[in-house]
């Protein structure tokens, strides 16, 4: 599958999923597609801000993507959304740092923002559902 698209023709088709697809495999699905998108951009990034600013952000990508990845496979998964909640939040700080110091343009900044605002959504609503079921559950 192709990574053509958006603006500058690089970023990924965010809306090439399947509806009948369950959210869990929705949400790491997006992550990874993130991660994908994300870590060429910090290969290109000034050698001044690759070690920091942008292996930062590699490092919060693939652990949003593991915790997500993590969650699928636990039944108590509480604590692996949350971290990927943490980490979404980490991401957007991240970009909006990069984005001051003119790392990113502001069309690469507003595709993450919109990104981590639908990963966000969706890992924050798959943990209050949880939370909800094992409140039933006592």
């Amino acid at each position: 599958m192709s990574l053509r698209g958006g603006p500058g023709g690089t970023l990924p088709p965010w809306g090439f999923f399947l509806s009948n697809q369950t959210e869990p495999a929705v949400v790491v699905q997006k992550a990874y597609d993130w991660a994908l998108w994300i870590i060429p951009k910090v290969e290109k990034f000034p050698k001044s801000f690759k070690f920091s600013i942008g292996q930062s952000l590699v490092t919060a990508s693939i652990e949003l993507l593991m915790n997500l990845v993590d969650a699928t496979y636990q039944a108590r998964n509480a604590g692996s959304l949350g971290a990927a909640v943490r980490e979404v939040n980490r991401i957007r700080y991240l970009m909006r740092l990069a984005k001051d110091l003119r790392v990113v343009n502001l069309a690469g900044h507003e595709f993450a923002g919109k990104a981590m605002d639908e990963v966000g959504r969706m890992a924050g609503g798959w943990l209050k559902s949880t939370r909800q079921r094992h409140e039933a559950d006592r």
